[in-house]
């Protein structure tokens, strides 16, 4: 009996590793997504995000005829949804990636598939979107209805990604797996696909309690963050090193504080505790307070620089990574990047030496900018009055210690204590 076939919706950072890790393991899987370049490009056996071990292994998998991407739709026994879930200016889950999705998917039912939303959402999301499936399928119902028309029964699942970019190819074979069902049979069947895959545990439980226990996971991050970030704006005014504070503290047996910096990104804990915030406004004040202090800390950063401006004015500024995190060239909601921008753009006479090792272009927020150039690394700190560390990329920490004589240096992660 031939293996089913897995469309997998979105291709990006979550969606092209896993379902190239799916076709390696023995799958066939489709992956759509509507950007045709980056279709096109992946078809080519060329990757579109920077992740180690993942061109090789979307190379093998187009070699062994188990994958290929389309922007065109098709029937599947089995779609896995991993779109964008952003929120809207009131900070609400913005569903519109994912009502798309399932309703391109909509017309190809025919009865039997298992529609698994892998994108972090707000609670209740992933009944939502059966539920406008099959508004738009009256003829499919969903299994566990009463089911008195015998009609053909859609099955949804949510098992939420849990991957760290940068190490997804390890991740998404190691890592535990929720997996949430609407039903006890969709858990069932959710679970089978994981499993061809995953070697770490499988845990069962409903599709509300897997959504919360996402948001669960980044929130507690952002909280703990948030504590580093408030103790670094306090340990400054007190003229204390934070990271020194930070070591020593860690070293009750059960206290594990994180590190402070520049600010939280990405599309996970910079975005996740909002859809908590909003399913519950009135009990989640911890929960909106620690965002709101992540939030805050870039505009202390860009004081300090302001500050050391006003020391050296017409200094030239090198702003060192623009990535949310190390080692990786994704831009989402980084407050590198927030910084840079802003700084360039409240200081227009301040030439700023932009540095990302992991992008060959500036994004368009910083290239419509006539003062910030794309610089490499030695090249901005040869001509830098002031160094601003924004990222604790690998290629940031074997800076000589002469490369910095002489200049203002605001290190927001402290690679150079």
């Amino acid at each position: 009996m031939p293996s089913p076939t897995i469309a997998f919706v979105g291709l990006g950072y979550i969606g092209l590793p896993t379902a190239v890790v799916l076709a390696n393991h023995g799958h066939h899987v489709v992956g759509i997504d509507i950007d045709t370049v980056a279709v096109d490009r992946i078809n080519s056996g060329r990757t579109t995000i920077v992740e180690p071990g993942l061109e090789e292994q979307l190379q093998q998998a187009l070699a062994s005829g188990r994958f290929t991407a389309t922007t065109s739709m098709i029937h599947a026994d089995a779609y896995i949804i991993a779109v964008p879930t952003p929120f809207t200016g009131d900070r609400e889950g913005d569903l519109t990636y994912i009502m798309a999705a399932a309703e391109s998917i909509a017309p190809h039912l025919r009865g039997g598939e298992l529609l698994v939303l892998e994108s972090t959402s707000p609670p209740g999301t992933t009944q939502k979107m059966a539920d406008h499936i099959l508004a738009l399928r009256p003829d499919l119902i969903a299994d566990g209805a009463l089911n008195s028309q015998r009609l053909p029964q859609i099955y949804f699942a949510h098992c939420p990604e849990r991957i760290l970019p940068g190490n997804a190819m390890q991740e998404l074979i190691t890592n535990d797996r929720i997996i949430g069902g609407c039903t006890f049979a969709a858990t069932e069947r959710a679970t089978a696909i994981y499993a061809s895959f995953c070697t770490g545990q499988l845990l069962p439980t409903d599709a509300v309690t897997a959504e919360l226990a996402k948001l669960t996971e980044n929130s507690f991050r952002d909280v703990n963050i948030a504590f580093a970030n408030e103790l670094s704006l306090i340990a400054a005014n007190l003229g204390v090193d934070v990271w020194e504070l930070i070591e020593l503290a860690n070293h009750h047996p059960r206290v594990n504080i994180l590190q402070p910096g520049p600010g939280v990104g990405g599309h996970c804990i910079a975005v996740d505790p909002w859809f908590i915030v909003a399913a519950d406004r009135q009990n989640s004040q911890l929960i909106r307070t620690a965002r709101e202090v992540n939030d805050r800390k870039p505009i202390w950063v860009i004081q300090q620089v302001k500050d050391a401006i006003a020391q050296q004015p017409g200094a030239n500024i090198a702003a060192l990574g623009l990535a949310f995190k190390p080692n990786i060239d994704d831009l989402r909601e980084s407050p590198a990047l927030d910084i840079t921008a802003q700084l360039a753009t409240e200081l227009p006479q301040t030439r700023v030496l932009a540095v990302e090792p992991h992008i060959s272009a500036l994004p368009p927020r910083l290239a419509d900018l006539p003062n910030v150039q794309l610089t490499d690394r030695d090249a901005a700190l040869d001509q830098a009055d002031i160094v601003l560390l924004l990222v604790d990329h690998d290629a940031f920490k074997d800076v000589a210690a002469t490369a910095l004589t002489g200049k203002q240096v605001i290190d927001t992660k402290g690679l150079w204590r």
